[in-house]
Protein backbone atom coordinates (compact mmCIF):
# COMPACT_ATOMS: atom_id res chain seq x y z
CA UNK A 1 0.00 0.00 0.00
CA UNK A 2 1.50 3.76 -0.78
CA UNK A 3 0.73 6.96 0.14
CA UNK A 4 -0.79 7.94 -3.25
CA UNK A 5 -3.52 4.78 -2.81
CA UNK A 6 -4.45 5.52 0.76
CA UNK A 7 -7.38 7.58 1.16
CA UNK A 8 -6.86 11.02 3.35
CA UNK A 9 -9.58 11.00 5.60
CA UNK A 10 -7.96 7.93 7.52
CA UNK A 11 -6.81 9.13 10.90
CA UNK A 12 -2.51 9.94 10.85
CA UNK A 13 -1.34 6.95 13.39
CA UNK A 14 -3.53 4.46 11.38
CA UNK A 15 -2.44 5.63 7.70
CA UNK A 16 0.93 5.39 9.69
CA UNK A 17 0.73 1.88 10.78
CA UNK A 18 -0.74 0.55 7.73
CA UNK A 19 1.87 2.00 5.56
CA UNK A 20 4.36 0.13 7.82
CA UNK A 21 5.55 3.64 9.15
CA UNK A 22 4.22 3.15 12.94
CA UNK A 23 5.08 -0.39 14.68
CA UNK A 24 1.82 -0.13 17.55
CA UNK A 25 -1.43 0.65 16.57
CA UNK A 26 -3.45 1.74 19.92
CA UNK A 27 -6.61 0.09 20.55
CA UNK A 28 -8.97 2.08 22.61
CA UNK A 29 -11.25 -0.13 24.51
CA UNK A 30 -14.67 0.83 24.98
CA UNK A 31 -17.82 -0.73 26.88
CA UNK A 32 -19.36 0.07 29.98
CA UNK A 33 -17.96 1.04 33.39
CA UNK A 34 -20.66 2.44 35.88
CA UNK A 35 -22.96 -0.01 37.42
CA UNK A 36 -26.01 0.16 40.97
CA UNK A 37 -22.80 -1.29 42.89
CA UNK A 38 -19.39 -1.82 43.07
CA UNK A 39 -19.44 -5.10 41.97
CA UNK A 40 -20.64 -4.05 38.89
CA UNK A 41 -18.08 -2.06 38.40
CA UNK A 42 -15.36 -4.82 39.14
CA UNK A 43 -17.05 -6.63 36.51
CA UNK A 44 -16.83 -4.24 34.19
CA UNK A 45 -13.24 -3.79 34.83
CA UNK A 46 -12.72 -7.28 34.46
CA UNK A 47 -14.75 -7.54 31.21
CA UNK A 48 -12.54 -4.72 29.51
CA UNK A 49 -9.33 -5.94 30.91
CA UNK A 50 -10.05 -9.26 29.39
CA UNK A 51 -10.67 -8.03 26.14
CA UNK A 52 -7.48 -5.51 26.16
CA UNK A 53 -5.85 -8.89 27.05
CA UNK A 54 -7.13 -10.29 23.78
CA UNK A 55 -6.23 -7.03 21.43
CA UNK A 56 -1.79 -8.20 22.95
CA UNK A 57 -2.62 -10.86 21.46
CA UNK A 58 -3.60 -9.87 18.01
CA UNK A 59 -0.42 -7.74 18.13
CA UNK A 60 -1.81 -4.52 18.56
CA UNK A 61 -1.66 -2.13 22.49
CA UNK A 62 -4.54 -1.88 24.71
CA UNK A 63 -5.49 1.66 26.17
CA UNK A 64 -7.97 0.22 28.56
CA UNK A 65 -9.45 3.36 30.47
CA UNK A 66 -11.35 1.03 33.08
CA UNK A 67 -7.99 -0.49 34.40
CA UNK A 68 -6.27 3.43 34.83
CA UNK A 69 -9.06 4.06 37.21
CA UNK A 70 -9.81 0.64 38.74
CA UNK A 71 -9.13 1.81 42.28
CA UNK A 72 -12.44 2.69 44.05
CA UNK A 73 -10.02 6.12 45.30
CA UNK A 74 -10.62 7.09 41.82
CA UNK A 75 -14.30 8.04 42.71
CA UNK A 76 -13.30 10.51 45.09
CA UNK A 77 -10.21 12.15 43.62
CA UNK A 78 -11.64 13.95 40.92
CA UNK A 79 -15.51 14.55 39.64
CA UNK A 80 -16.98 12.32 37.19
CA UNK A 81 -16.84 14.76 34.25
CA UNK A 82 -12.76 15.24 35.32
CA UNK A 83 -12.93 11.28 33.96
CA UNK A 84 -15.45 11.65 30.84
CA UNK A 85 -12.82 14.41 29.75
CA UNK A 86 -9.83 12.44 30.54
CA UNK A 87 -11.02 9.51 29.18
CA UNK A 88 -12.30 11.55 25.99
CA UNK A 89 -8.42 12.68 25.43
CA UNK A 90 -7.60 9.13 25.75
CA UNK A 91 -9.70 7.98 23.08
CA UNK A 92 -7.88 10.76 20.66
CA UNK A 93 -5.03 9.75 21.27
CA UNK A 94 -5.73 6.24 19.44
CA UNK A 95 -5.94 4.69 16.39
CA UNK A 96 -8.69 2.93 16.66
CA UNK A 97 -11.98 1.62 18.82
CA UNK A 98 -12.93 -1.59 20.28
CA UNK A 99 -16.40 -1.67 21.22
CA UNK A 100 -17.44 -4.74 23.92
CA UNK A 101 -20.10 -6.57 25.34
CA UNK A 102 -22.87 -4.04 26.89
CA UNK A 103 -21.49 -0.76 25.09
CA UNK A 104 -24.79 0.02 23.68
CA UNK A 105 -26.03 0.66 27.11
CA UNK A 106 -23.33 2.90 28.66
CA UNK A 107 -23.82 6.94 27.69
CA UNK A 108 -20.23 6.85 28.05
CA UNK A 109 -19.15 3.93 25.27
CA UNK A 110 -21.92 5.39 22.83
CA UNK A 111 -19.95 9.02 22.84
CA UNK A 112 -16.75 7.27 22.60
CA UNK A 113 -18.24 6.10 19.35
CA UNK A 114 -19.55 8.72 18.31
CA UNK A 115 -16.02 10.78 18.97
CA UNK A 116 -13.99 7.47 17.16
CA UNK A 117 -16.52 8.11 14.19
CA UNK A 118 -16.48 11.68 13.91
CA UNK A 119 -12.53 11.24 13.90
CA UNK A 120 -12.62 8.77 10.90
CA UNK A 121 -10.94 6.50 13.62
CA UNK A 122 -12.00 2.55 12.76
CA UNK A 123 -14.69 1.35 14.53
CA UNK A 124 -14.83 -2.31 16.23
CA UNK A 125 -17.35 -4.44 17.03
CA UNK A 126 -15.97 -7.43 17.96
CA UNK A 127 -12.87 -9.27 18.66
CA UNK A 128 -13.32 -10.97 15.58
CA UNK A 129 -13.46 -8.03 13.33
CA UNK A 130 -10.51 -6.86 14.93
CA UNK A 131 -8.61 -10.23 14.24
CA UNK A 132 -9.63 -9.83 10.78
CA UNK A 133 -8.42 -6.23 10.34
CA UNK A 134 -4.62 -7.66 11.32
CA UNK A 135 -5.26 -10.42 9.42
Amino acid sequence: MTTANFPDEYPIGFRDYMLGRRPTFLVYVAGPFSAPDRAGVEAHIRRASEAGVEVAKLGFCPVIPHANTAHPDFESVQPYQFWIDATAELLRRCDAILLIEGWENSSGARAEKAEAERLKMPVFLSLAELAAFNA
